[in-house]
This record gives structure tokens, C-alpha cells and sequence, in this order.
């Protein structure tokens, strides 16, 4: 892992931790563009790993709806032929709109491979918590 990248409210609930994993990653953790004018504290990613993606985060995506820093480096991956692997985290609630299906088909007719369903991240029933199999999308993003 080279550097992350989180939401707002996530570097927030990682305040404790931002630290810790700036230094292990040698880079920024970044929740915010950077400023007009400002030198970008990233190098040039191999590859990008998307998750856990919240449904919100990826219908957004598929839209190009890049209001928040994390969409828009994934939806400027896409662009820059950055090879992407996203593994959704949404409850059966979540799962059964109809968006969800349509959002995963346009990101992975775009070259992303969306590890969710069968071969991937399986929904929960609503309430239910199961382990996020992390080690499945790590291994997959190192693959590329």
C-alpha cells in the first residue's frame, strides 16, 4: 500500500491512527483536493483499491458524481486507464435497488473489476455483520 485515501468523516474517525499510517505508507493520507496551486503529495498510482465501497460511494462513481475526494480519484482512474479493483460493502437492503445492479455493470463495462456477488463481496440480510473479506480485495489489487 502505497497511500490512502479517506472520506472526510473516516479521517476523522482515524484521527488516532492517521499517523501510524502515514508512516507506513510514506505518504499523506489525503480526505480533501488539494489546493489550486498546491504540489500533489502522491506519486503515480499502479493501481487502485476501492473499498469497502458504501453504496452511496458507488453509485457515485458510476455517475461520475465526484463531489468528495475519494469518487474523484476513482472516477479520474477510470480515465487514466489506472487499474482499479472495488469491493462493495452494502447490506440486502441496499443490494435488492435496482441502482446497485446498474451501478456495477457501468463500472465494470468501464474496466474496473468490482469484486461483489459470487466471486466477491456477498450483501449481509439488514443488521446482519459479517467480517469484510479484506484479504480477497488486497490480494486481487496486488494481482494487478
Amino acid at each position: 500500500m502505497d497511500t490512502v485515501a479517506a472520506p472526510p468523516r473516516s479521517a476523522d474517525w482515524l484521527r488516532d491512527d492517521l499517523g501510524a499510517l502515514e508512516e507506513l505508507t510514506g505518504h499523506q493520507v489525503r480526505s480533501r483536493y488539494k489546493r489550486p496551486g498546491e504540489p500533489d503529495v502522491w506519486p503515480k498510482a499502479d493501481v487502485i483499491l476501492f473499498a469497502p465501497v458504501t453504496a452511496n460511494s458507488l453509485n457515485s462513481w458510476a455517475l461520475c458524481l465526484s463531489s468528495t475526494f475519494v469518487v474523484g480519484v476513482v472516477a479520474e482512474g477510470i480515465g487514466k486507464r489506472i487499474p482499479t479493483v472495488a469491493m462493495p460493502c452494502v447490506n440486502a437492503a441496499y443490494a435488492a435497488h435496482p441502482q446497485i445492479d446498474r451501478s456495477v455493470e457501468t463500472l465494470r463495462a468501464a474496466g474496473v473489476e468490482v469484486l461483489y456477488g459470487e466471486n466477491g463481496f456477498v450483501p449481509n440480510p439488514s443488521g446482519e455483520r459479517n467480517p469484510y473479506p479484506w484479504r480477497a480485495a488486497v490480494d486481487r489489487a496486488l494481482q494487478k
